[in-house]
């Protein structure tokens, strides 16, 4: 029996479409499943017909494969990756390579790497992202690992990655777990990008009481456009058009206030923390998840707690177009947090990282494309050391445009009532880049008077204490 090209570990969902695109794209694949009535059901449903091999032991899916094998693990994140890895061991052979495509964390993947590596293997840790139809008709991927294992797999992924006017959406991304550190923070924007698009929709609804066929409109109509253009609009107005049949209510009225999340937001938080880098929209939209989960509290709160109530009483149109104006304002800074984290992870953990490239193929396939990731290329492209996009001269100017509307959003919500964390957020980003001078001189006052921490003066150089007169110390 010939050998197959390609193995595929784990069939929920993303592993079965990711395996059917390969095998689509002319890799003949052996696939294996913890539990064989999964395989079984797969073998007889969507793999039919095609050229695919089903396996129910480790032992069996390994042999199956022609050298140097090409694994995909495609199982939940954390021990169930560690524990796949475990079984395989003993069947591989030197040059083998072991792909993990989930969302594992970076430490995790850089580990893993160390460990396959040093025992003669090759691991690649592969962000994926485009959901489940992505996975199937073309994502976006992310792999990082050794350039000699990359280049193994790069015939195989140039073919199944989300193809756009400039290429494949994929690119070698670094070393050890750079691939996954790349999509944690591609995950980090799109927390960001949808919290921003959530609290748009708020506006419409809750300032101008907008019925989900106008909003279906408006969400179509910024599609058109060139600054909003994305996959997330997409789909956010076709949600508007969905009517719930039990109810004859538009879908999205029904559906309960409380959102989930599945870890990459919050390790995108906690490694800017951990790296110093201020990212307060992707944070702003991670603590709106978590608040919007106290769902019972909030109802209590809502009997007690009042605050102003009303509409805009302006020109609706105007305000429609200006909240347009401050969600594409937004939107930039949540882009400008994510690149810049970007840019201090690749200095700390030598990654390398090409952010024109990284740009480029999140053009397709994955949940944040968007028309303006071109430009975000092009600024990268023409300033590699690009400090913070905000600089880049289009969109400097673009905000400088646009932020007379954005404030006046911000302004009419708090005025309403209206929480908008994530478009608050970035404004204040904004405006805390924009000045030379932040009130911290006191903080370091404080933490000088109380701690005796030292500081530094804008005058003369060193590092200074003082003996402060008055009030208690403790």
């Amino acid at each position: 029996m010939a050998l197959q090209s390609f193995g595929v570990i784990g069939l929920a969902v993303m592993g079965e479409n990711l395996a059917l695109n390969v095998e689509r794209n002319g890799f003949p694949i052996s696939v294996y499943n913890r539990t064989a009535e999964k395989t079984q059901v797969f073998m007889a449903t969507r793999a039919q017909g095609k050229n695919v091999q089903g396996t129910y032991s480790i032992e069996e899916f390994v042999k199956s494969l022609e050298r140097p094998r090409k694994i995909l693990i495609m199982v939940k994140a954390g021990a169930p990756v560690d524990a796949t890895i475990d079984q395989l061991k003993p069947f591989l052979e030197p040059g083998d390579i072991v792909i993990d495509g989930g969302n594992s964390l970076f430490d995790d993947t850089a580990r893993r790497t160390t460990d396959l590596e040093s025992a003669g293997f090759r691991f690649i840790g592969m962000g994926v992202s485009g959901g489940e139809e992505g996975a199937l008709n073309g994502p976006s991927i992310m792999p990082g690992g050794t350039v000699s294992s990359y280049e193994y797999l790069e015939p195989i992924l140039t073919k199944i990655a989300a193809q756009v006017d400039d290429g494949a959406c994929v690119t070698y991304i670094g070393p050890g777990g750079a691939g996954h550190y790349v999509k944690m923070v591609h995950n980090g924007i799109e927390y960001g990008d949808m919290q921003l698009i959530a609290e748009a929709y708020d506006l419409l609804k809750s300032t101008l009481g907008l019925s989900a066929a106008r909003l279906h409109e408006v969400f179509t109509e910024w599609n058109t456009t060139e600054e909003l253009n994305s996959y997330l609009i997409e789909i956010t107005a076709d949600i508007f058009k969905n009517v719930d049949p039990d109810t004859g209510l538009p879908l999205v009225d029904v559906i309960l206030d409380a959102a989930g999340q599945k870890g990459t937001g919050r390790w995108t938080v906690q490694s800017a923390l951990e790296l110093g880098v201020s990212i307060p929209t992707i944070i702003a939209a991670v603590n709106s998840r978590i608040i919007s989960s106290y769902k019972q509290e909030r109802i209590a709160a809502a009997k007690e707690i009042t605050g102003p109530t009303g509409k805009y009483e302006g020109d609706t149109q105007t305000f429609i177009n200006a909240i347009r104006d401050a969600l594409y304002c937004s939107k930039i800074c949540s882009y400008a947090q994510g690149m810049a984290l970007l840019t201090t992870a690749s200095k700390t953990y030598n990654y390398n990282l090409n952010l024109s490239e990284i740009s480029r193929i999140w053009k397709g396939g994955c949940i944040i494309r968007a028309g303006f990731l071109n430009k975000i290329k092009q600024a990268f492209k023409e300033n590699p050391a690009l400090p913070n996009l905000l600089l880049a001269p289009e969109f400097k100017q673009t905000i400088l445009d646009r932020q007379g509307a954005w404030r006046e959003v911000i302004a009419t919500a708090a005025k309403l009532g209206i929480p908008v964390p994530a478009f608050s957020a970035s404004l204040d980003y904004f405006d805390s880049y924009r000045r030379d001078r932040l009130p911290q001189n006191l903080t370091q006052a404080q933490r000088d008077y109380f701690g005796a921490h030292t500081y530094e003066r804008t005058d003369k150089p060193g590092v200074f204490h003082t003996e402060w007169i008055t009030g208690a110390k403790g």
